[in-house]
């Protein structure tokens, strides 16, 4: 019986992926960042939105999209700029909205969820972080005697795995300091804190681009 993947390549996938995923990086930080403002649900559903954008990712690897932005660094370029102007603007409205240190502004919940789900999915497809693995890292571990779609498969369910305990505790170790958000001192030093690690995120985006 053929197995799907090459066993000593995907267990060393595997181990690579373990220690990616704990490594701090852009969806890292906003995973906390997302914890620490909407609190543990908005963390799920952020989760959730970062890797249906890592799906998008694996089907494009399957599609030659690696090959494409390989071909055409121009394109990763301004997936970078974009994706660590989006941050930087997460980032500068959170400390704008300490300074004025106003009031949570009431939403419906329908909103809030779609808002988490929508800002999770954006920050991942714009991560340089996803790009590079996916041109530089996954590559390596695809044995080209064996067919490509069961091995991006197995690869998809490992690094979505990896990245769904990660990002998760990651985030509810932010959401854990919503119950004090009722206190304005605290309410505006953490938007600080919010707004500094979502900067920090663009950065690390940019520097990557």
């Amino acid at each position: 019986m053929t197995l799907p993947v090459n066993p000593a390549l995907y267990g060393t996938f595997l181990a690579t992926m373990t220690v990616m995923a704990m490594t701090p990086g852009p969806a890292n930080l906003f995973a906390i960042a997302t914890g620490m403002r909407r609190g543990r649900r908005a963390v799920l559903l952020a989760v959730l939105g970062m890797n249906c954008a890592t799906l998008v990712w694996f089907g494009g690897a399957a599609l030659g999209l690696g090959a494409l932005v390989t071909a055409f660094p121009q394109i990763f370029h301004l997936l970078a700029i974009g994706g660590a102007l989006y941050l930087a603007w997460l980032g500068f409205s959170s400390i704008r909205a300490g300074w004025t240190n106003a009031p949570d502004a009431e939403a419906p919940e329908t909103h809030i969820q779609t808002s988490a789900f929508r800002d999770g999915f954006a920050v991942q497809l714009a991560n340089p972080k996803a790009l590079l693995f996916f041109t530089a890292v996954l590559p390596p571990f695809l044995d080209p005697k064996l067919a490509l779609p069961p091995q991006l498969a197995f690869c998809a369910l490992a690094t979505i795995g990896m990245d769904v305990i990660t990002m998760t505790s990651y985030g509810l170790g932010g959401a854990a300091l919503a119950n004090r958000m009722t206190r304005p001192a605290f309410r505006k030093g953490f938007r600080y804190a919010v707004g500094c690690l979502l900067i920090l995120a663009a950065g690390l985006v940019a520097q990557r681009g």
